[in-house]
């Protein structure tokens, strides 16, 4: 039994677009903006960002055409290093990062449907509940059904910030401040200053990856995978750098860096009430569309570790008739809402965040492992990195370097989520003994 074939370029372009953008673009550009001094380097600062995910999504493009398999990063890990490295991966993904993520996007998600109906506090629980438990029946019974709903919503929240742009210039105050921008500082302090805004910005720009788990899922992966990362990232990195125009035009960067709320203040500046209500939904749309991502891809991991005899063997049997692996999805889901009545979502995320660019920068790095082993006139596929070596290499250090600037700005945290991510060790040794128990006549 194996995974049907039915997504896309349009489809996988708009996994990637959905994966990558949430509710972090509406809300927490201030962040950036409160680091650096002038609106040209904030606008610097998403321009490099964006070129430093479409190095991702050139390399992720490269590795998803040579291993076109479900699990993606969890396969390039595995077969460039070592199971483990796959395995802890995969361990922390289903225990802490993909789960909490469900976990607390679906609270967004429920936070602020709540705030578009006028519901209560009461019901943000139980709807991010109902929310998890709908969308993970939903890919149970299909990878079409779940990604007519990424589609939809990735179209949505795209258009939702077109709007915002439109309105932001057509409220414009402050075009002077980006149109005299001075450039980013040379100093030491400017270096370290523009250094610090990047590191919200790349884990905005995160996500592009969660496509390369439904390789397997794909029409002609080894072309629609690298065309989709490289589109999609394009798509979001042209986004985000528009919205931010709007922003610094609307508010300025004063402005902009006193608010936490700048999609709902520019909004306001134009229909009031209405404007916000219009954010709210923006943002209840693309929550609920970067939650199905969630769901619908990182199943894709558990899968794969399972048929690699590393995970409860059952969790790597496809539905007889819809061909989904439907017992990991309802494992993720069951993990999810358990982290979501308990309200440790958040605080697990928070240690374990540094972990997702261990792991990208391992994953990219496996390019170089690979080009070795398999040299590209070699290969099947003409698919390669662009600028090699130098761009897979840039991206592998801006990834360690991310990793020390949270390590160094919460050294006890990141202490927490190391021990949190070893704590696959113990299950990968027992998985790993009994699968070569099971193999000796």
């Amino acid at each position: 039994m194996t995974f049907r074939r039915d997504l896309g370029v349009f489809d996988a372009t708009m996994l990637v677009v959905g994966g990558i953008i949430g509710a972090g673009i509406f809300i927490n550009p201030a962040i950036v903006a409160a680091r650096l001094d002038s609106a040209g380097a904030v606008l610097a600062a998403w321009v490099v960002g964006g070129a430093v995910a479409l190095a991702g999504a050139f390399a992720y493009g490269e590795l998803g055409a040579l291993f076109p398999r479900a699990g993606g990063q969890y396969v390039y890990l595995t077969e460039a290093y070592h199971p483990v490295v796959g395995f802890l991966y995969a361990w922390a993904l289903l225990f802490i990062i993909a789960s909490g993520a469900v976990a607390a996007v679906a609270i967004v998600f429920a936070q602020y449907t709540v705030r578009v109906t006028g519901g209560g506090p009461r019901v943000v629980i139980p709807l991010a509940i109902v929310a998890i438990m709908f969308l993970s029946a939903l890919n149970a019974v299909g990878v079409k059904p779940g990604s007519r709903v990424v589609n939809a919503s990735s179209v949505l929240k795209v258009a939702a910030i077109l709007v915002l742009v439109g309105v932001g210039l057509a409220t414009s105050g402050h075009a002077r401040d980006i149109a005299s921008a001075t450039p980013v500082p040379g100093s030491a302090s400017g270096v370290v200053a523009f250094g610090a805004a990047l590191v919200p910005i790349l884990f905005a720009y995160g996500g592009w990856q969660q496509t390369n788990f439904v390789a397997e899922e794909m029409r002609d992966p080894r072309r629609t995978l690298p065309l989709a990362l490289v589109a999609g990232t394009t798509v979001v990195a042209v986004v985000y750098v528009l919205i931010n125009i709007a922003y610094l035009s609307s508010l300025g960067l004063g402005g902009l860096a006193r608010t936490m709320t700048p999609a709902a203040d520019v909004a306001a500046r134009a229909i009031g009430s209405t404007g916000e209500r219009f954010v709210a939904l923006s943002i209840a749309v693309s929550t609920f569309g970067f939650l199905d991502v969630c769901i619908l891809a990182s199943s894709r991991v558990y899968y794969a570790m399972a048929a690699d005899g590393l995970f409860f063997r059952r969790v790597a049997r496809l539905h007889p008739r819809f061909d989904t692996p439907v017992l990991a999805i309802a494992i993720q889901g069951a993990w999810a809402i358990a982290l979501a009545l308990s309200g440790t979502y958040a605080q697990l995320l928070d240690y374990v965040v540094f972990a997702d660019w261990i792991f990208f920068g391992l994953s990219v790095g496996a390019v170089f492992v690979f080009r070795r082993r398999f040299p590209v006139g070699t290969r099947g596929t003409a698919v390669s990195t662009p600028g090699y070596p130098l761009v897979p290499a840039a991206f592998v250090g801006v990834a360690f370097g991310v990793v020390l600037s949270v390590a160094w700005a919460n050294p006890r945290g990141s202490a927490v989520g190391a021990g949190l991510l070893l704590s696959g060790l113990p299950a990968f040794a027992w998985w790993a003994r009994a699968g070569r128990q099971r193999e000796r006549p």
